[in-house]
Order: structure tokens, then C-alpha cells, then sequence
């Protein structure tokens, strides 16, 4: 494989997953404590409304996970194109 192809094609995954992982978050973020916020304050998590947490609590939480994920993702993508040492 040609290193501009191999470049080329690294740089859409990593691209494709951070679409994909933003997509989660915005869903978690925006969905859940905005949109369905209404919906979603009919359940409760410690005593707070669910849409309430996933304003103030849960999109962060998701966020911080979400990192983790891209982390281990590229490391396994960085390891297939061989550029890991």
C-alpha cells in the first residue's frame, strides 16, 4: 500500500470516528437533556429528574467515556496502519 493511500485511508477512520462518537454525544447531550427533557423527567436517578441529570451530570459523564473510547480506538488504528511504536 502506497503511504498516500495508507495516510488517506487512516484519516477517514479517524474521521468516521469522530463523527461517530460526537454523533453520541451530541444524542446524550442535546436529545436527552434538551429535547426530551419532558419525557425523560417522568424517571429519576438519585432522586433527580433523568432529564435534569443528563443536563447537568450525565452528558459530562458521557463525554469523559467517550474520550476513553476514542483513545482505545485509535491506539487499535494506530497499531493496524503501523504507526505505533
Amino acid at each position: 500500500m502506497k503511504s498516500v493511500d495508507k495516510s488517506e485511508k487512516y484519516w477517514k477512520t479517524n474521521i468516521k470516528y469522530v463523527k461517530t462518537l460526537l454523533s453520541i454525544w451530541f444524542a446524550f447531550s442535546f436529545l436527552f437533556g434538551i429535547i426530551l427533557k419532558d419525557f425523560l423527567n417522568e424517571f429519576s436517578i438519585a432522586g433527580f429528574k433523568l432529564g435534569f441529570w443528563f443536563a447537568q451530570q450525565g452528558s459530562i459523564y458521557v463525554f469523559v467515556i467517550l474520550i476513553f473510547v476514542y483513545v482505545k480506538l485509535m491506539k487499535n488504528l494506530d497499531k493496524k496502519f503501523g504507526f505505533r511504536k
